[in-house]
């Protein structure tokens, strides 16, 4: 396995019912997940997934209720076990683990922040943070201090002795985040973590996701079935329906080129322009030199791009890298095509 990947899952499928694995063959022959209940009274939760989650990356699987996302994410520490298929993690296969080795793996390896909380009601938050680290083997002083850092990281200080009950929705889950983060694995699960959030602290807590990212490298895996906070937060998204993975890639590339009609409808009323970064619209048609221009990054947004060229009256924009090499151009009319799709709809 490259060591970009950092969890490779291989022809998973998962059927839920008492005889999964005679009703495999129906499903390995195409039976729909409709007809799969309808002649079988089994339920398809994944069908053939492969699926390649980067090392160090925001990975997001997103899909609507039912889609199979909670179901595959709970396949990476074995929560679930597949009906077929195979998952590696760090070049460990996972499917083959026994009871203490798996364990083992659960707690040094991952750490999972629901989307209720699951925090201990009659533990403080000072105790809940330190809960995993405590089944780690770490106690005392050494947890307390690790388990602080974390609080005061969240924006939690002066919480420590407070209970689950003394505290708002965006707290606890600010808990939850502290708990995953003390016991400082490599893969950070989150499960819908924000999906109960209002708005706004839901917003804050993305934000605070992203910048605890660029200090902790992370592998992180994300649920959500929330397309704008996908494109926020995901390095790559991976998009189910029905127990299919139906696309996997950046935003941009889901954005601009949707794999079918499901992601399509997703991807039609997103602000593209907000979205899109100049690296993905550019070309390689430079204008007259005698036109004003500006110069802009490759990772700026269209809508900072065109704030440019109509701060500046410019009629079109250089794309420079980091060196300051042309890589690409934009003019008003480039522009006007990524949003056009928005206008229409």
């Amino acid at each position: 396995m490259s060591e970009d990947i950092k969890i490779k899952i291989s022809n998973l499928t998962k059927i839920f019912g008492p005889k999964a694995k005679s009703i495999l063959q129906y499903v390995d022959n195409g039976m729909s997940k409709d007809d799969l209940l309808k002649e079988h009274k089994h339920v398809l939760g994944l069908s053939n997934i492969n699926l390649e989650l980067r090392n160090k990356n925001i990975e997001v699987i997103m899909g609507l209720s039912g889609s199979g996302k909670s179901t595959l994410i709970r396949h990476i520490n074995r929560l679930i076990d597949p009906t077929a298929g195979s998952i590696t993690v760090g070049g460990e296969d996972i499917i083959g683990m026994s009871k203490e080795k798996l364990r083992q793996f659960r707690q040094q390896k991952t750490a999972m922040v629901f989307q209720s909380f699951a925090l201990l009601p009659h533990k403080t938050v000072m105790d809940n943070v330190c809960y995993g680290i405590f089944l780690q083997g770490v106690a005392g002083d050494e947890a307390h201090q690790r388990a602080k850092k974390w609080i005061d990281r969240v924006g939690l200080s002066g919480y420590e002795d407070r209970y689950p009950s003394q505290l708002s929705g965006g707290m606890k889950q600010r808990v939850g985040l502290a708990r995953a983060l003390t016991c400082d694995t490599e893969i950070l699960m989150m499960d819908e973590a924000f999906s109960a959030l209002d708005p706004l602290i839901r917003s804050d807590m993305q934000d605070l996701l992203l910048e605890l990212q660029k200090e902790l490298h992370k592998s992180i895996i994300f649920i959500t079935h929330d397309l704008d906070e996908a494109l926020k937060i995901g390095d790559r998204i991976a998009i189910l329906n029905g127990g299919l993975l139906v696309q996997h890639g950046t935003s941009q590339d889901i954005l601009m080129n949707p794999a079918d009609d499901y992601v399509r409808d997703f991807v039609k009323k997103v602000n593209r322009s907000h979205v899109l970064h100049a690296k993905s619209v550019m070309n390689d048609n430079k204008p007259d030199n005698n036109k004003a221009k500006v110069i802009v990054n490759p990772e700026d947004s269209i809508d900072n791009v065109l704030c440019e060229i109509l701060r500046s009256d410019a009629e079109y924009a250089v794309v420079q890298d980091s060196k300051g090499t042309e890589v690409g151009y934009l003019n008003k009319k480039d522009i006007a095509e990524v949003v056009r799709p928005l206008v229409a709809d």
